[in-house]
C-alpha cells in the first residue's frame, strides 16, 4: 500500500443568506446557468440535473423569498431584476473567495520579514501583512489568516496555540552613541523607546528583575522609525531584534541570553501545501536562517 498522499484539489463553495433565509450554492449555480443559456432546460442539462429538479429549486426559493426569480418569455427564460441583483452579489463574494486561493500570511514585523525570504526560496506565492502580534491573532481568530507568525512566543502560549518554532532570535541594545554600556548597571537612569506588543517585553522584565531604574519616554510601533529616533536623540536607547539590525548597525549583546526567544509559526487550518512549506522551513530552509541574522532551531 502506498502511504504517500495523492494531490488533493480543493474548490470552496459559497452559501449566502438573503432576507434571513440561507441558500446553498446550488440555487446560485442554477441562476447563473439560466442567465447564460436563457433556458431552464439547457441550464439543467449543464448542471447535470433534471429540468424538474431545477424548476423545483427555483420555485422553492421564490416561495421563501416572496418574489419571482425567473420568468418565461417567448424565447426562453430570463432572470428578474431581483435575481440579477442576487446573482451579482453572489459572484462578487465568489470572487473574494477565489482570491483566498493565495495564502494570506499575517504576523509581527520580524517573523514576516523572515517568511518573505523563505517563501520566495520555497516558491510559495503568499500575501504578507506585517502588524503586531495581537492584531495578527485577532485576524486569525476571524478565520482570515492562513499562516500566522508571532514575534513573541508568549502570545502563542497564552492562546494555547499549536505552534512550531522556526527560528531563534535575541534582543540587542541599540543607541546612537559609539560607546556601548559594558554592564547592566550602567543602564540606570537610561531613557528608552518602546515597541508595544513585541519581544521587548523580555528586556523590560529583565531590567525590572534586576531593579534597574530606567524610563520609557517614547513609544513607536515601527522598528525602523524606532531606530531613527534613537539615532536622532542623544542618550535615547532601545532594544531591537538582532536579526533586524544585522547588516544595518551594531549593538550590545548585554541581554542576549535573557532575551533569547523563538519565532513561531501557526497553521490555523489543515492545508497540505502549507504543511509542506512548514516542513521545508524546519528542514532545508534552516540553511537560510543564519544568513538572515537568526539562529537555527535544528
Amino acid at each position: 500500500m502506498n502511504d504517500k498522499l495523492s494531490p488533493i484539489k480543493f474548490n470552496p463553495t459559497l452559501n449566502l443568506e438573503i432576507n434571513d433565509v440561507k441558500f446553498t450554492y446550488r440555487l446560485f449555480d442554477a441562476l447563473e446557468k439560466i442567465s447564460q443559456t436563457w433556458s431552464q432546460r439547457e441550464a439543467a442539462k449543464n448542471l447535470k440535473i433534471s429540468h424538474t429538479v431545477l424548476n423545483r429549486r427555483i420555485r422553492n426559493a421564490e416561495d421563501k423569498l416572496g418574489f419571482k426569480l425567473v420568468y418565461t418569455t417567448g424565447t426562453g427564460s430570463e432572470l428578474t431584476p431581483q435575481a440579477v441583483l442576487i446573482l451579482e452579489k453572489y459572484q462578487e463574494y465568489q470572487e473574494r473567495l477565489k482570491e483566498r486561493s493565495i495564502p494570506f500570511t499575517c504576523g509581527g514585523p520580524i517573523s514576516t520579514g523572515l517568511i518573505d525570504v523563505l517563501s520566495k526560496h520555497y516558491g510559495l506565492e503568499t500575501v504578507i501583512s506585517s502588524v503586531d502580534d495581537l492584531s495578527a491573532l485577532k485576524m486569525a481568530k476571524k478565520g482570515l489568516v492562513d499562516i500566522l507568525l508571532l514575534d513573541d512566543p508568549v502570545h502563542a502560549l497564552m492562546n494555547d496555540l499549536d505552534f512550531t518554532p522556526i527560528a531563534r532570535d535575541h534582543l540587542v541594545l541599540v543607541s546612537g552613541c559609539d560607546e556601548q554600556p559594558e554592564t547592566v548597571k550602567e543602564l540606570n537612569g537610561s531613557k528608552f523607546v518602546e515597541i508595544p506588543l513585541s519581544a521587548q517585553r523580555l528586556a523590560w522584565n529583565t531590567l525590572d528583575h534586576l531593579r534597574i531604574d530606567y524610563k520609557i519616554v517614547e513609544v513607536c510601533n515601527s522598528p525602523i522609525n524606532t531606530l531613527k529616533m534613537v539615532y536622532e536623540e542623544d542618550g535615547l536607547l532601545t532594544f531591537l531584534n538582532k536579526s533586524y539590525i544585522s547588516g544595518i548597525t551594531t549593538g550590545s549583546n548585554l541581554l542576549a541570553e535573557d532575551t533569547m526567544h523563538i519565532i513561531s509559526m501557526v497553521l490555523p487550518n489543515s492545508n497540505p501545501k502549507l504543511e509542506d512549506f512548514l516542513e521545508f522551513i524546519v528542514g532545508r530552509g534552516q540553511k537560510l536562517i543564519d544568513k538572515w541574522g537568526f539562529e537555527r532551531i535544528d
